[in-house]
């Protein structure tokens, strides 16, 4: 082993190449496998470099990432590469050690310097780790109802059982052990029943989870808000490129729901209840509310079912939702509390948070008009699900908007009726746009691609009154079935 070991750490004479995106909790992990076998790699931003991922996307046929390269073999992504039987391994990395980079090798850019990775990766962060290790905790059993002076501890277990666990399942010594069930009640995982503090005894501890008090006020540090965000991103990511056609339309909900990452997904959900999202900047939250959005309506159909008429339509966007923060958030409050600013929905008598609402701290400050090309309501006539990113959320939802107004069931222009046919979605939130069919038909206008429609719309409007019909709204499921 120490043989190999020396071996691999020689300069390569061909190329490992890792196509990455920043935040990328899988990327990290393959990153750092390649790191602790000690080979050198070349990393590819693709978020920075779109040109370049579209050529990956072409060529491996998946949109997620890390794709990883040895030279011009695609070995996959985090999951294939762990995955590599040792001789195939060893066979990829004589390739790389001794044959050059073939003219067919998968591309890096030209124009800017892609330095040759060598430094450990920073490691997966506490929050992470210990996030995987409750997980795992959850699985073993040992949570359970347990008595105190005659009293019922529902959904608790005994600081020694948990320290016991820790020994046998995490290979430490027992004083790490207990500094470590410290640790994870500092951090908020871990909440005592009686005691204020971890102990190795038979005092019992819940889950934050599992208490309905502490889940109220316990929050991860704002730091790590945004790297938890990165890791549920990244799920969705491989989610979406999976389960979701290319086009962005039909969601094929029966394999999504059978898929492990679903479940890790899942699983991920229940530390939104503690954490805290108030502070996050309007770019964060535009592209975490989105994303959130469009998840939890596939999570609702998968465990409900698809609406079948508007009374289940009404029952589904008022009930479908996660605790974040301690608050329940509905689809609608999503929608029309958090993304509209807090504007009544169609139908809505009410704004959905109240003065003295604490979600109202949540809310974006103003309406954005653009959501409402990226929320997916997970039927036909509905704009495309796609990921979302803070650091170009607003391109990427003006891009979404003129794609959509691109298509017949955005935007029609008929310059001989003088007509302009627009999505049921213009007049169920016209006020967003402007309130009037003058203000609406300039939002159009400006939100159009340079192109024949956008001519076409505009000559309608400088030459006199202009009708606008919306077309019917087709609720159908986007169900691949």
């Amino acid at each position: 082993m120490e043989q190999q070991e020396s071996v691999i750490q020689q300069e390569l004479a061909g190329r490992i190449t890792l196509y990455s995106m920043k935040g990328c909790l899988h990327c990290r992990y393959a990153k750092n496998h390649l790191t602790n076998m000690g080979l050198p790699f070349f990393e590819v931003n693709v978020e920075k470099n779109p040109v370049i991922h579209q050529q990956i996307i072409d060529l491996t046929g998946r949109l997620t990432v890390p794709q990883i390269y040895f030279n011009n073999i695609h070995v996959g992504g985090n999951d294939d590469f762990q995955k590599l039987p040792q001789a195939e391994l060893d066979k990829l990395i004589d390739l790389v050690k001794n044959e050059p980079v073939p003219p067919d090798a998968p591309p890096i850019p030209e124009t800017e310097v892609v330095e040759e990775q060598v430094q450990k990766e920073e490691p997966v962060s506490k929050v992470d780790e210990y996030t995987n290790l409750i997980m795992d905790f959850k699985e073993s059993g040992i949570i359970g109802n347990n008595w105190i002076c005659l009293k019922l501890y529902q959904d608790t277990f005994s600081g020694k059982n948990f320290v016991n666990w820790l020994v046998d399942n995490r290979n430490i010594d027992k004083s790490a052990a207990i500094d470590l069930g410290r640790d994870l009640t500092n951090r908020k995982f871990l909440n005592p029943v009686a005691v204020k503090e971890f102990e190795d005894s038979n005092a019992l501890y819940r889950l934050v989870e599992h208490d309905s008090v502490a889940s109220l006020n316990a929050k991860i540090a704002a730091s790590s808000v945004f790297q938890y965000l990165e890791i549920m991103k990244d799920l969705l990511a491989k989610l979406f490129s999976e389960h979701i056609t290319s086009d962005g339309k039909i969601v094929d909900y029966q394999s999504m729901a059978a898929n492990p990452v679903f479940e890790e997904y899942c699983q991920h959900t229940t530390q939104l209840q503690h954490i805290d999202i108030s502070s996050l900047s309007r770019i964060k939250k535009l592209a975490f509310f989105i994303n959130l959005y469009n998840i939890l309506v596939i999570h609702g159909n998968i465990k409900n079912g698809p609406p079948r008429n508007a009374w289940q339509r009404y029952q589904f966007f008022n009930s479908i939702s996660y605790k974040i923060g301690g608050k329940v958030f509905s689809l609608n409050d999503i929608q029309n509390g958090v993304l509209r600013g807090n504007r009544k929905g169609p139908a809505q008598v009410t704004k959905p948070f109240s003065k003295n609402d604490q979600r109202l701290k949540v809310a974006l400050e103003g309406v954005e008009p653009l959501i409402h090309f990226a929320l997916n309501y997970g039927a036909i006539s509905c704009p495309p699900i796609k990921i979302y990113t803070a650091e170009d959320v607003d391109n990427q939802l003006k891009i979404s908007a003129e794609a959509f107004l691109d298509c017949a069931d955005g935007c029609q222009v008929n310059v001989s009726r003088k007509e302009v046919g627009l999505s049921q979605i213009f007049k169920r939130y016209k006020i967003d746009f402007g309130g009037t069919n003058e203000k609406l038909l300039k939002w159009v206008l400006e939100h159009l691609q340079d192109s024949p429609k956008k001519k076409a719309l505009k000559e309608l409007l400088d030459h006199g009154t202009v009708k606008i019909v919306y077309f019917l709204f087709d609720w159908s499921t986007n169900s691949k079935d």
